[in-house]
């Protein structure tokens, strides 16, 4: 049975499957999330960090990372070292904050971008990091309110965001987007929504939605083969899976029935299935990592398994 398989897992995988697959009592899920700050993965990554908060001496990029060198050559792939990706990860599997101590205050004093120098918890210019430092603040109990409203500032015209918008771009990006109705959401989850972040992220849902999470809106063509592609950690990758599980929490978060606009997303994502109910992994996103988290591209991954199996069994009890 694929649940089964699923359960025999990382704690941080295992929790959220008890809790959004298994139907486990709250009292069982919640054990064994606590799980994760002292084994596995989060444990691990946990036992990485350094003195100062930071992980691999730097907020996006490790302090070791050659600008000029042949990791930062097209195709090297983005380092996953760096600050802010094991905050990514610890928070996406279930970590409390207070299993970081005092992370957020060392990352005030230690932490700058590469970019500009600018504090860690001010923000940067590009859509991503700052819809993943928007996250990891709220996580972690930072002051990051002022980057929902940069959120609401840099909306592009076409309805969504796009992290080039510094270099003149005006039209938006799948993947900017995304990220930034991550970081939306969260906030609003947190209980600090404003009518203009709301309005701002239903306006950015509706820009991947005229696409079908799939197409150009101006040909009607698949945006990339990329898209359907999928592959786990998500990272900052865009796909119809990662979009998926998006617009589910949304969803949730609204009282809102699924859009029909989804529909071919979601059965480009059922037709990845196979035959033993499990999903393949696609790939491996090029670049440095502590260590991987995910099976080999072609092997049966329980991550992608449990992304995609969730999402289908919302979309189908909606649906029914």
């Amino acid at each position: 049975m694929v649940t089964d398989w699923l359960l025999d897992s990382d704690p941080a995988l295992r929790w959220q499957v008890e809790r959004d697959l298994a139907g486990e009592p709250v009292e069982v899920w919640q054990a064994t999330r606590a799980r994760v700050p002292r084994e596995g993965f989060g444990a691990r990554l946990l036992a990485l960090q350094d003195d100062d908060g930071q992980w691999a001496g730097g907020a996006f990029f490790p302090a070791d990372f050659d600008f000029d060198g042949p990791e930062a050559q097209p195709g090297a792939g983005q380092p996953y070292t760096a600050t802010t990706w094991p905050l990514n990860m610890l928070r996406e599997w279930g970590v409390p904050a207070d299993a970081l101590g005092d992370t957020a205050a060392k990352l005030a004093r230690n932490s700058r971008w590469e970019y500009d120098g600018s504090p860690y918890w001010h923000g940067e210019v590009d859509c991503c990091i700052n819809a993943w430092t928007l996250m990891n603040g709220l996580w972690l109990g930072a002051d990051v309110d002022h980057l929902a409203d940069w959120f609401v500032e840099h909306r592009l015209p076409d309805g969504g965001w796009n992290c080039e918008w510094v270099d003149g771009s005006m039209r938006s990006s799948v993947a900017s987007t995304l990220n930034s109705l991550r970081a939306l959401l969260a906030f609003e989850e947190a209980g600090r929504g404003t009518e203009a972040v709301t309005a701002a992220r239903h306006g950015g849902e509706e820009y991947l939605l005229e696409r079908r999470l799939m197409h150009r809106l101006s040909t009607g063509e698949l945006i990339g083969p990329w898209v359907t592609r999928l592959a786990y950690p998500f990272r900052h990758v865009y796909s119809t899976l990662n979009a998926l599980d998006y617009f589910r929490a949304a969803a949730l978060h609204d009282g809102a029935a699924p859009d029909p606009r989804l529909a071919e997303a979601v059965e480009s994502v059922r037709a990845q299935r196979q035959p033993d109910g499990t999903w393949l992994q696609a790939r491996r996103h090029p670049g440095r990592v502590w260590f991987e988290v995910d099976v080999d591209a072609g092997e049966p991954s329980k991550w992608l398994t449990f992304y995609a199996s969730r999402a289908l069994s919302w979309w189908d009890s909606s649906s029914s």
